[in-house]
C-alpha cells in the first residue's frame, strides 16, 4: 500500500488552512496549533520542513510568521510531498536511482510511478483546500 507519513498529512492540513486565508496573512506555529489541533512541536517541525522545501516563506520579527511562498493554485501536491518525504517512488526500481535488478516488471513500475506523479502534479493546494 502506498502511504504518506503523518507529518506529510499534517503538512497538507496546515497548508490547506493557510490557503483558505488571505495570501498576505502571516501565521505563527502557536496559532496554527490551536486552530487545527495539532501539537505545537509537530506544527513547528512541519513549518520548518515546508520552509526549507520552498513551500512556505518565513518572516522574522515580532509580527512575523509563515506565509505561502506563492498562490495555492501554483503549489502542487507533488511539490508538497517531495518537500517533506523526498522524491515520489512507489517502488525502489521506480525511483530516479533505480534498483540493482534489471527485471521485466521494472518498466511497468516506472510507468505506474509516472502516472502517480502526473496526478500529484495536476492537483494543487487550491484544489485540495476547496479554495
Amino acid at each position: 500500500m502506498l502511504r504518506i507519513t503523518k507529518i506529510t498529512d499534517y503538512g497538507f492540513i496546515l497548508l490547506a488552512h493557510m490557503a483558505n486565508q488571505d495570501l498576505d496573512s502571516l501565521h505563527n506555529a502557536k496559532d496554527l496549533s490551536s486552530a487545527i489541533g495539532i501539537p505545537l512541536p509537530t506544527v513547528s517541525k512541519v513549518l520548518k520542513i515546508l520552509t526549507q522545501g520552498g513551500i512556505l516563506q518565513s518572516h522574522q520579527g515580532s509580527k512575523g510568521g509563515y506565509s505561502l511562498s506563492r498562490p495555492a493554485g501554483e503549489i502542487t501536491a507533488a511539490e508538497i510531498i517531495e518537500s517533506i518525504e523526498g522524491p515520489v517512488a512507489i517502488t525502489d526500481c521506480s525511483s530516479a536511482e533505480g534498483c540493482e535488478r534489471n527485471c521485466p516488471v521494472s518498466p511497468s513500475w516506472k510507468q505506474v510511478n509516472e502516472a502517480v506523479i502526473g496526478a500529484l502534479h495536476g492537483l494543487t493546494l487550491a484544489n485540495m483546500s476547496n479554495k
